[in-house]
């Protein structure tokens, strides 16, 4: 799994696959999620993201 942080387009994106994407939702408003053909989540995209995180440049990671 990686984390990218756009900061120019202000966009976070979690990275779960490598896997193609074919087909991308916008579930609500600024956020997308990216779909491989066997429709598992490859990605998700969230837009304007230091509006909707605190510090969307920073990432926890914790393994429970």
């Amino acid at each position: 799994m990686k984390v990218k942080y756009d900061k120019e387009n202000d966009i976070v994106v979690i990275i779960f696959s490598e896997n193609a994407i074919v087909e991308s939702e916008e579930t609500k408003p600024g956020l997308v999620f990216d779909y491989s053909e066997d429709g598992s989540i490859v990605s998700i995209e969230v837009m304007n993201a230091s509006k909707q995180m605190t510090f969307p440049f920073k990432v926890e990671y914790e393994v429970a």
